[in-house]
């Protein structure tokens, strides 16, 4: 139901992004979703990856500063609408989302959205009461 995300410190520099993308490449970690926010000095990247542990390593042995963070892979059929239902549900059951990204699988006409919101256990069990089902790690990361 949760899948471990990467945040990384990135300083707003030329060329400080792809030296995180480049550190995960050599060592044949392969990008699932990723997100970036930033700001004039810093931006935060989010990852899900295929190896996380593995990633997180990597980075901090290249002096990354890293996080890992527990978040909910929500599975959604690629259709108008199907996010906005899942959002609903946590909004009427009181459950903030801090923030959310999504991709697209290849082939399986199904979306993912990663959620970071305030209580994973609470978000899950709603979801699934009303349906909503999850992508698992194993999912993600074999993708």
């Amino acid at each position: 139901m949760t899948v471990e995300q990467i945040s990384v410190f990135v300083e707003n520099r030329q060329g400080k992004l792809v030296e995180v993308l480049e550190t995960l490449s050599a060592n044949n970690i392969d990008l699932r979703a990723l997100c970036i926010a930033d700001t004039a000095d810093f931006g935060i990247l989010r990852l899900i990856v295929n190896k996380p542990e593995e990633a997180v390593r990597v980075l901090q042995q290249a002096e990354c500063a890293t996080s890992v963070t527990q978040v909910l892979a929500v599975s959604l059929d690629d259709t108008p609408g199907s996010l906005a239902r899942v959002l609903r549900i946590l909004a009427d059951a009181a459950i903030s989302v801090e923030y959310l990204y999504a991709f697209v699988a290849h082939g399986k006409d199904k979306a993912y959205v990663i959620l970071r919101v305030e209580d994973n256990e609470k978000a899950a069990a709603v979801l699934t009461k009303k349906g909503i089902s999850f992508a698992d790690s194993k999912d993600i990361y074999t993708m």
